[in-house]
């Protein structure tokens, strides 16, 4: 029998396996869980049975799938060179000629020298988190330019077995929404055209068998990039699907000239056999150990936010704003942020985007007074800017109106009364650098919450379509203004949660979820967002006891215990509330400081059950202790609620456990001495029992939340 070579890649519980065939892309023969591979050789693929009616060549999964021989599914390449009479190499063969195989990194050279193309695909698998960064990257070696149309930059096989999707679907301020479904014989496909990483169309998916919390097999892709992208899952003829995931682009947007090359953006691919949960592990573990990028390296405790939106929108009074900074130091704030309203003639969404100084009319002395104000309480500084973007009311576009993106001939297309800058202009980026640097230098902000509240239409350079340029551009400004103010945080806001990734978390350290600070809703869009992010970057706001967005009212006990378990902040008017009321606050705060430790750095689970229950759990590292939040969405049939089994304490430990709020549930007149134990702080049950057997829960009613410390004894 002919045997060929295996290339073998693992991590801790994940391998990939590939195949050398002869003239021709490796071929897939395992990504999933560990296995040993005994020796480096493999019953080869022209081994398998060769049915009637086919081709000769009928090629297996590659790592590069390939249009034009014999290959009748969705390619990983396609594109085509301009010719006088049509296009031409639309059709491609590879060839493997270099291999550079490492302990966790493995990196393929491929040609095809009758099309003129080489191209390079590389693996590098993370062994303490178990994911793999995947990207490939084009080549002309042609004479004339090269059209590429699609490049996929991960290409890989799941097993028969995984045929449930979780996919994620939204709007704005109903971001991450998780949406289930069963893969058939139709291919599973999302995309975003929308120039950024939108609402809508989340850049990740996660596939298995059963999709349940802490059990089964389970895949997850994210793309890290901030513009358009595709994600597809295909059936093939043995059984298998492929995933592919890349970047979209727009007709003739990549036309490579002789020598240039196109790289694709980084996928993030990871396995799990301890379902949704250990997966969610994984990437969490991969942004804390190898994303994230902190100043000094080491990330401070996330700082209690107090936000001005949602308390003066921009009707900015310095008094009145001083007087929120002292209202908000009062209860805990660690950082004040000032939203939207603060630079040149910006009294409404209508004008001012460009003009980034601050408007003589409301400060007079510049930020300066206000910001000694802040400070002097003994908070950081933040500031608001959407340096992307341009209102047609300001200086900046009367000077300067051929700086947005637009399409000669056509309509300016506008959108929440703004346009955007054309980033792939020098000028422009230059421009846009000095004002945010002038203003970092100025004066000692911290921290810049950098908005982006429109997809992108009519986005033209010159003609041609200028999304990824828009986006290769502003990580390039983000990195030099982070290189000259080091000390500086950035959080990614884009309406809420339109710009979440791993190309924009890679520049920044926290991302706005979304501009839903409902704690219901908020529910379920930080259960999507914490599939593939650690709850230290997700924004998480109190809001007023009135949504700003859906006008449903909940007490701040809920809202607290929904938003502490992320970057805890208030989006709302502190000077309002009553004594009482900021007695609460300043409780749910406390809890926050002393807890935020061990919630942002621990492990996560999150549940439920049947959409009327769900709760989340952090435990530490050491198994020293956890915090664990139980919310009551709706009512539900169930007389009693089941306890809740608690994954990932010491068995051999005892635990105290300590209620910070229990809800009262009308109609329950008689409480057990268990449940009154844990509100007063007194219960003790071993780790054990606790995995085994679970916490009894006490009778919640709707819309409200049982946050539990756990300590060891």
């Amino acid at each position: 029998m002919t045997e060929s070579k295996l290339m073998h890649l693992s991590g801790r519980d994940l391998s990939m396996v590939l195949e050398q065939v002869a003239g021709a892309p490796p071929a897939w023969r395992h990504f999933g869980a560990k296995c040993h591979v005994a020796g480096d050789t493999w019953p080869a693929a022209s081994a398998r049975p060769h049915p009637p009616t086919l081709l000769d060549n009928d090629p297996a999964l590659s790592v590069l799938p390939t249009h034009g021989f014999g290959w009748f599914n969705q390619p990983a390449l396609a594109g085509s060179r301009p010719g006088s009479i049509g296009d031409l190499d639309w059709a491609q063969s590879f060839v493997l000629d270099q291999v550079e195989l490492r302990q966790h990194s493995l990196q393929l050279g491929l040609s095809d020298r009758t099309a003129g193309l080489g191209l390079v695909v590389s693996y590098t698998v993370d062994p303490d988190s178990d994911v793999v960064s995947i990207w490939s990257e084009l080549e002309n070696r042609g004479a004339t330019p090269f059209r590429l149309d699609w490049l996929a930059a991960a290409c890989v096989p799941l097993p028969p077995e995984a045929d449930q999707v979780l996919g994620f679907a939204g709007r704005w301020t109903l971001e991450f929404q998780e949406m289930r479904e069963t893969l058939g014989i139709a291919t599973w496909r999302r995309d975003s055209r929308r120039g950024r990483t939108s609402h809508d169309a989340f850049p990740g998916v996660i596939v298995g068998n059963g999709l349940a919390d802490d059990t089964g097999c389970t895949f997850g892709a994210h793309l890290g990039w901030s513009g358009n992208h595709t994600v597809l899952i295909e059936p093939l003829n043995d059984g298998r699907r492929q995933l592919q995931i890349g970047e979209w682009l727009a007709a003739g947007e990549v036309m490579l000239a002789p020598g240039e090359r196109y790289r694709t953006p980084t996928a993030y691919l990871s396995f799990s056999a301890l379902g949704l949960n250990g997966l969610s592990a994984n990437f969490h573990r991969f942004v804390r150990q190898r994303l994230l990028s902190w100043p000094g390296q080491q990330m401070a405790p996330r700082p209690v936010h107090l936000n001005t939106w949602e308390a003066v929108y921009c009707d900015h009074d310095l008094d009145g704003l001083k007087a929120l900074a002292s209202a908000g130091a009062e209860v805990g704030v660690e950082r004040f942020v000032l939203d939207d309203g603060w630079f040149q003639h910006r009294d409404n969404d209508r004008a001012g985007l460009g003009d980034w100084w601050p408007d003589a009319r409301k400060y007079p002395q510049g930020l300066k007074p206000l910001i000694d104000h802040v400070r002097k309480l003994g908070m950081q500084f933040g500031l608001w800017v959407e340096p992307e973007m341009i209102n047609p009311d300001s200086d900046l576009f009367r000077a300067h109106p051929d700086w947005v993106l637009q399409l000669e001939g056509r309509a300016m297309v506008t959108g929440r009364n703004q346009l955007v800058l054309d980033f792939a202009n020098a000028q422009v980026t230059e421009y846009i650098f000095g004002k945010l640097s002038g203003l970092l230098r100025a004066y000692p902000v911290a921290y810049l919450k950098w908005d982006m509240n429109r997809d992108l239409a009519a986005a033209g350079h010159h003609g041609r379509a200028a999304y990824r340029r828009q986006v290769e551009a502003l990580y390039r400004l983000l990195g030099k203004l982070r290189s000259a103010h080091p000390a500086v945080e950035i959080e990614s806001c884009a309406s809420g949660g339109g710009r979440a990734d791993y190309g924009m978390l890679a520049h920044t350290h926290r991302v706005w979820t979304s501009d839903c600070n409902d704690a219901l809703t908020r529910i379920d869009i930080q259960r999507g967002f914490l599939r593939f992010f650690p709850p230290e970057v997700m924004g998480a706001h109190i809001g007023p006891a009135a949504s700003h967005t859906t006008g449903r009212r909940h007490d701040l006990a809920f809202r607290a215990a929904v938003a502490m378990f992320g970057h805890l902040g208030l989006e709302l008017d502190v000077r309002t509330l009553d004594a009482a009321e900021k007695a609460e606050l300043c409780h749910w705060i406390s809890l926050y400081k002393e807890w935020r430790g061990l919630a942002h750095s621990g492990n996560l689970r999150q549940g439920g059950a049947d959409g009327a229950l769900s709760w989340l759990h952090v435990t530490a590292i050491d198994q020293s202790a956890a915090l664990c939040a139980v919310y009551r969405r709706r009512e539900d049939v169930t007389r009693y609620l089941a306890p809740l089994r608690l994954a990932g304490l010491d068995p051999s430990r005892n635990y105290r456990l300590r209620a910070f709020s229990m809800p009262h549930a009308p109609h329950y007149t008689r409480q057990t001495e268990l449940l009154q134990a844990l509100v007063d702080g007194e219960l003790t049950l071993s780790g054990a029992t606790l995995r085994d057997f679970g916490l009894p829960l006490p009778p919640l009613p709707p819309e409200s939340a049982l946050v539990i410390g756990i300590s060891a004894m």
